[in-house]
């Protein structure tokens, strides 16, 4: 069995919904937008799509495999300090292998379609903590701490305008207008008065 080859026009074509399916993959986007992976997420989300236009176009004997193209994208993550779980991987490997097809047979309307619908909105990522992977201390805590600083709360789309911090430091004001009108008082911590044993 002689297996297809894209064409001088289907490449190029390919290549773009390459790159359309891979910058509104959510995962990606956010390790790149936060540099999960260094200063060059950038250029490591480019070489994750030049690496499956290649698992694509190059010529090999046996047909291409689904788990293999999984593979490839999940190293690509991988590369970005990102671990996914949530089934995209499996999801973004299925809508290219069909795009692939599609290609092959000339019908570019996955493409089309692509090209002219919005992206979706950026679903709120939040990175894992990993005890085990203290590398880099300075740098690292330095960004994380940024990282969690932006990504703390998640907060509800009718109160997305607000800003977290106001909503913060109204709060303990409200606790606080709550206990006087309960005749409570609050009393300090004794830890540093009194006996020591």
């Amino acid at each position: 069995m002689e297996s297809k080859k894209l064409t001088a026009e289907s490449a190029p074509v390919f290549q773009e919904g390459i790159s359309l399916i891979l910058t509104r993959w959510s995962a990606l986007t956010a390790a790149v937008e936060n540099e999960w992976g260094g200063r060059d997420s950038l250029g490591k989300a480019n070489a994750i799509c030049t690496d499956v236009f290649s698992f694509f176009t190059e010529a090999r004997a046996e047909p291409l495999y689904i788990d293999d193209l999984e593979n490839l994208l999940e190293e690509g993550l991988l590369s970005l300090n990102t671990l996914v779980e949530d089934g995209s991987v499996e999801e973004v490997a299925e809508k290219l292998m069909i795009m692939h097809e599609e290609c092959l047979e000339g019908n570019y309307q996955s493409v089309e379609k692509l090209r002219t619908t919005n992206p979706p909105p950026v679903a709120h990522v939040r990175p894992s903590n990993n005890e085990d992977e203290d590398d880099d201390d300075d740098e690292d805590d330095s960004m994380s701490a940024d990282i969690a600083a932006n990504m703390m709360v998640d907060v509800p789309n009718s109160q997305s305008s607000l800003n977290p911090v106001s909503m913060l430091t109204d709060e303990p004001k409200q606790n606080q207008s709550a206990e006087a009108e309960d005749g409570w008082v609050v009393v300090s911590s004794r830890k540093n008065k009194g006996r020591r044993n």
